[in-house]
């Protein structure tokens, strides 16, 4: 979340462009959505193959790649997460209640 973070400010403060943005910030974005990728392919879920609450954690900055960086078909497993996600009833009775949210990019 704290490169996410970085992204967004670097972004709102015309900088995306910058020597931070794309020799720092980038790079360390791509490892990390790297690393996670990789996790998801060694079982369900981001733990084993049940639902854990680090899964519950993991939604919102799986939720911020998606919205900033974007999930294309090299990200499978990310994206197979989040559909997951989206499809629990918990998650589906949250925004009944709460309503759609979205994400600043």
């Amino acid at each position: 979340m704290p490169l996410l973070v970085m992204r967004l400010l670097l972004d709102n403060f015309g900088l995306k462009e910058s020597d931070a943005s794309s020799q720092f910030v980038a790079p360390q974005i791509k490892l990390h959505i790297d690393y996670l990728e990789s996790e998801l392919s060694k079982n369900n879920w981001f733990v084993s193959d049940e639902f854990t609450a680090a899964d519950i954690q993991m939604s919102f900055p799986v939720e911020a790649v998606a919205a900033q960086v974007g999930l294309d078909a090299t990200r499978p497993k990310l994206k197979e997460f989040l559909e997951h996600i989206h499809t629990r009833p918990a998650y589906q009775r949250a925004l009944e209640r709460g309503g759609k949210y979205e994400l600043l990019t």
